[in-house]
């Protein structure tokens, strides 16, 4: 068996041995078990137990990025010496920096809860909870995943650092059908806890319920209340783009902003809560081994942090923020400031809106200026004079995210920890009113 924090000083070890200045390596090995769910029983039960190794290399301001999946150690020794003779015809690296110098790293607590651990031995029980929960709820069928996964991640570098955690989450989503209505709710978490997962399953059930005679309704300028699934699916493509890469290639609405200025609602906040150990996703440390921290990207409203590795850092004269990837920098986990109101009190603010509680294929047609479409999913409920009067068939959502932004209305109470696999990164989210969103019509 490789033991990852041995696995990780000996690649660096071996790179040094080779030629190369500087070296970091990372090995993470997984542990999961997945549960599929179709026609209100379990469909497939698969297992996986891997290790991932990276490795970023440099000589002379030359630097190489590999990653692999070997069954041997060996194996990553071998394509470490196949690099040391291919690194010199390697051009400099424009956004060179060396790596930095290993600091205090504090670790996380309960990152690891033992009834993960448990069930991954047969995860049957909670497959059955949630089918049970959602017929209980009048689903006529459902379909969905429940997902348990516990890893072992080591970092190391050539400057000193040697760290190790481990962690444990389970994943869940529940899609359920009623008629011609469908819903769908999602859920992931550090801890498992039996009456969250029925909530999924019943919230998707008490959706589908809602939707089951879907009407078209006209597209135009609508005020939206956007689920947290929504939410989430969304507040990744904002954390995406608050990347510094991203912001210096020019794919991000941050591109022409600078940090400091006003870019959504004062009312709105969204943190990468990266130290939150209640948080799928939350980490002590980054790829180059530097301590991270929970940090606003915007806070009330404004512009306040873009996430750096040591590279960006330098390049833009300021500092890492512990959000290392080796080649982007990018977020751990996000977290939405809740607010002050219930959804009942929401939809009461709406005169002629909608309630979207799910959407996919969400696509960016113009990065800088933020221009992107997305389809909604499952439950689309229509509001009339502050009530839901029914459900609309499909729409597409077509605005962009700057507008959203700038247009937050109302932010919920209640936070909903999300993640499937339209929402990768964990998002804590509430439901948020955004006023005069813009909506075509979609083809099926």
């Amino acid at each position: 068996m490789i033991r990852v924090r041995e696995a990780a000083e000996r690649i660096v070890s071996k790179a040094l041995e080779k030629g190369f200045e500087e070296a970091a390596s990372r090995v993470v090995r997984y542990r999961s078990v997945m549960v599929k769910l179709a026609n209100s029983e379990p469909s497939v039960i698969q297992r996986w137990d891997e290790v991932i190794v990276g490795a970023y290399l440099a000589k002379e301001r030359r630097a190489l990025v590999v990653e692999a999946r070997p069954s041997r150690l060996e194996e990553v020794d071998r394509v470490v010496e196949e690099l040391a003779g291919f690194v010199s015809s390697v051009k400099e690296s424009p956004l060179y920096a060396p790596l930095p110098e290993p600091v205090e790293v504090k670790p996380l607590s309960t990152t690891c809860d033992d009834r993960i651990l448990e069930a991954m031995k047969d995860p049957s029980e909670l497959a059955q909870l949630v089918v049970n929960a959602a017929h209980e709820e009048g689903a006529e069928r459902i379909a969905g995943m429940i997902s348990l996964k516990y890893w072992e991640r080591a970092v190391a570098t050539s400057t000193g650092a040697s760290l190790y955690e481990d962690q444990a989450m389970m994943e869940t989503y529940v899609r359920a059908f009623i008629d011609e209505g469908s819903g769908q709710w999602a859920l992931g978490s550090r801890t498992l806890d039996k009456d969250s997962i029925e909530d999924v399953a019943r919230s998707a059930a008490r959706y589908a319920r809602e939707a089951r005679k879907p009407k078209p309704v006209e597209a135009g300028v609508y005020d939206l209340i956007l689920s947290p699934m929504v939410v989430g699916n969304l507040m990744n493509l904002v954390a995406f783009m608050s990347s510094a890469l991203r912001v210096m290639m020019g794919f991000s609405i941050f591109s022409q902003r600078a940090v400091g200025e006003n870019v959504a609602s004062s009312i709105f906040t969204l943190l990468d809560d990266a130290r939150n150990p209640q948080l799928p996703g939350s980490t002590a440390f980054d790829d180059e081994g530097m301590p991270t921290s929970s940090k606003p990207i915007i806070e009330e409203g404004v512009l306040r942090n873009l996430l750096h590795n040591s590279k960006t850092a330098h390049k833009m004269k300021a500092r890492t923020t512990g959000n290392a990837g080796w080649i982007m920098p990018h977020s751990w986990t996000l977290r939405v400031e809740a607010g002050d109101c219930s959804l009942d009190e929401m939809i009461s603010e709406v005169k002629r809106g909608l309630l979207v509680t799910n959407n996919w294929y969400t696509r960016l047609q113009n990065y800088v200026e933020g221009i992107f479409s997305t389809i909604t999913r499952d439950a689309l409920l229509v509001i009339e004079d502050g009530e839901v009067k029914g459900a609309a068939t499909r729409l597409r959502i077509a605005d962009k995210l700057p507008s959203l932004l700038a247009s937050v209305d109302v932010v919920g109470k209640e936070l909903y920890d999300i993640k499937w696999w339209e929402v990768r990164v964990p998002t804590r989210a509430p439901y948020l009113l955004i006023r005069g969103v813009h909506t075509s019509k979609h083809l099926d």
